[in-house]
């Protein structure tokens, strides 16, 4: 463990923290969500072989660390959230014919990675190119600043956006949007890429919190001290985080079998039979928000066993 990547650590983990370097950075907004930040603002981000290992790593251990209920990635400081690889490793690599690696989850351990247990918000500030925005394609929402611009431009430079993005976007956007998106290598506004129903929610650079009544104030209480989309990603992630931890990765489950091509019918048994498999149909939590809507109180959620 890198002492220089890890800030404040609100809870004891069960499981140990992967090992990072400084070019990764891994905090805690609050004891349920993971905040990681590409720590490489000199090189706009780009990620390199070894970064890609230790994302994929983060990403690991959200999944298998039952505190954890949500996950955020943004890109440090005000130009980029990603402008993809590290070409300068990779032309080094064709000169020297020294192999770069990926996990099998892609670009990030994000652009290729399938039935992720929790949900991975995207906080886009600034560029946001090539696997950067593999990455984002394969996030499950999207946050980008009123600045972020989106774009493939692996043509230009000779190569392929090979890590995942290129079925997962015709999906998303409609195959002549993907076709142009990739063929073209133009960029794009955020509020251009939310049209096409890739972001989210476009969000202006000063943004300081919304107001939604007692639990938004609480919310935006503990995303003090982050600004812009990062602090709306925390504001959206504590909602989340809020709800049953059972409810919202079977639901997370169901929506992928979905965006997999699987029949509606299947989609829905598959579903309900998981849900009769782990215990999560007449379960802890299942009981408690039941019985917490009766009583007119707040549900005080179990952390899953899924």
């Amino acid at each position: 463990m890198s002492p220089s990547s890890y800030l404040r650590i609100p809870f004891k983990p069960r499981h140990p923290l992967p090992h990072l370097s400084s070019q990764t950075l891994l905090t805690f907004p609050t004891a349920q969500i993971i905040l990681v930040t590409l720590n490489r603002p000199a090189s706009l981000n780009c990620i390199s072989t070894s970064q890609h290992h230790e994302l994929a790593s983060i990403w690991d251990w959200m999944d298998n660390e039952p505190s954890i209920r949500c996950g955020i990635i943004t890109g440090a400081g005000q130009k980029a959230f990603c402008a993809g690889a590290d070409l300068k490793e990779w032309n080094e690599s064709n000169n020297t014919g020294k192999k770069r690696s990926q996990p099998r989850s892609g670009f990030g351990g994000l652009s290729n990675r399938s039935r992720g247990k929790k949900p991975i918000i995207a906080a886009v500030n600034g560029l946001c190119l090539g696997g950067g925005f593999e990455m984002v394609i394969n996030t499950d929402i999207v946050l980008a600043s009123s600045s972020a611009v989106f774009g493939l431009p692996e043509v230009k430079i000779g190569v392929v956006a090979m890590a995942g993005a290129l079925p997962r976007l015709v999906r998303t956007v409609g195959r002549q949007r993907a076709m142009e998106c990739a063929l073209t290598g133009k960029q794009y506004r955020a509020e251009e890429m939310k049209g096409w129903g890739l972001v989210n929610e476009v969000v202006e650079e000063d943004y300081n919190g919304g107001n939604n009544g007692d639990r938004g104030q609480e919310i935006q209480g503990r995303a003090e001290g982050y600004k812009g989309v990062v602090k709306r990603a925390i504001e959206i992630a504590e909602t989340i985080a809020g709800n049953s931890p059972d409810s919202v990765m079977i639901s997370k489950y169901g929506l992928e079998l979905g965006w997999a091509g699987i029949g509606v019918e299947d989609g829905t048994a598959n579903v309900t039979q998981v849900m009769k498999d782990k215990g999560v149909d007449g379960g802890e939590n299942m009981k408690e928000g039941v019985r917490a809507f009766v009583e007119r109180r707040r549900a005080n959620w179990v952390d899953s066993k899924l």
